[in-house]
């Protein structure tokens, strides 16, 4: 068993993965953003469920706005940008499959979990 408080600091964290599955943690100050028109993960899915906040996903050009309960799939490939557009920090939790970062939080090249 693998046990994981979020303490939602800011920026982005790795929490643990297993075998094909990875767990994240990310929080974006207002008017911040994270990504942008060349971020992707070649190898990897994300599956981002908005905690807190409110934001704008912009995956391909195509653009989703995010608040509280919001679940979101960016498919291996899609470039994708998230904005916080409110006023409070943007607390999301991430999983990636397989895992796209390494340990100290760098990507991962694609089909190297």
């Amino acid at each position: 068993m693998k046990h994981k408080r979020f303490r939602f600091g800011k920026g982005f964290r790795v929490a643990f993965d297993l075998r094909r599955v990875q767990a994240a943690e990310m929080v974006i100050a207002p008017g911040d953003g994270e990504g942008g028109p060349d971020n992707r993960h070649r190898g990897a899915d994300q599956w981002l469920y908005v905690v807190s906040g409110r934001g704008l996903a912009i995956v391909e050009g195509r653009r989703q706005p995010l608040a509280a309960g919001s679940l979101l799939l960016v498919e291996r490939g899609e470039r994708h940008e998230i904005r916080n557009t409110g006023r409070t920090l943007l607390k999301t939790v991430n999983f990636y499959s397989p895992p796209a970062y390494d340990t100290d939080e760098h990507a991962l090249p694609a089909g190297k979990p």
